[in-house]
């Protein structure tokens, strides 16, 4: 017996137009919701560097006497805050990062300015794969923070601590004079 092999062509249907539209509705539904998301993400970040700015504020206006003092306006030292500690009779800002996922050697700690800034970047190349990873920090220390006299470690765990001591700021119209002992 013969057997009979017949091909039976396949037709494609080229009209995509259903699809194609409703998957232009769902990139458009998406795209709309990531700008929602962008916007947020600025004000949040808008607001949030408000309030840091008004945070550290650490000058005043001559004409403001010292009972109407606005917290933004009061010395730095005043701030009750979770990022400054005592140290003795001093207080310091501390900052904690989580740089974990790097060697020591990939971190760089510096200052630009009034601003703390931390990255790190780790490049792994093989034959078969890439890993890339890069962390970026910035804060904006406190006027008149000497940059000479911020210290930073590394823990084993990979907590980068950042110390800022804060400079001791008289109260308006007052100046401190050291005592030199003899």
């Amino acid at each position: 017996m013969a057997e009979n092999k017949r091909n039976i062509p396949i037709q494609f249907n080229r009209d995509f137009s259903v699809i194609d539209s409703e998957f232009g509705q769902i990139r458009e539904r998406f795209d709309q919701e990531m700008r929602r998301m962008e916007d947020e993400m600025n004000k949040f970040r808008s607001e949030l560097m408000n309030r840091e700015s008004n945070f550290f504020e650490t000058t005043s206006s001559s004409t403001t006497s010292n009972n109407s003092l606005s917290r933004a306006q009061s010395n730095v030292s005043d701030i009750n805050s979770p990022l400054i500690q005592e140290d003795g009779d001093n207080k310091v800002l501390k900052l904690r990062f989580d740089v974990s996922q790097y060697a020591p050697e990939e971190i760089v700690v510096k200052t630009v300015d009034n601003k703390l800034m931390v990255h790190a970047k780790h490049e792994e190349k093989t034959d078969t794969k890439s890993v890339y990873r890069e962390y970026n920090r910035e804060f904006l220390l406190p006027k008149n923070v000497n940059p000479e006299s911020i210290r930073s470690s590394l823990s084993k765990d990979g907590v980068l601590t950042v110390d800022a001591p804060l400079p001791a700021i008289a109260g308006p119209g007052e100046k401190m004079i050291p005592i030199a002992h003899n």
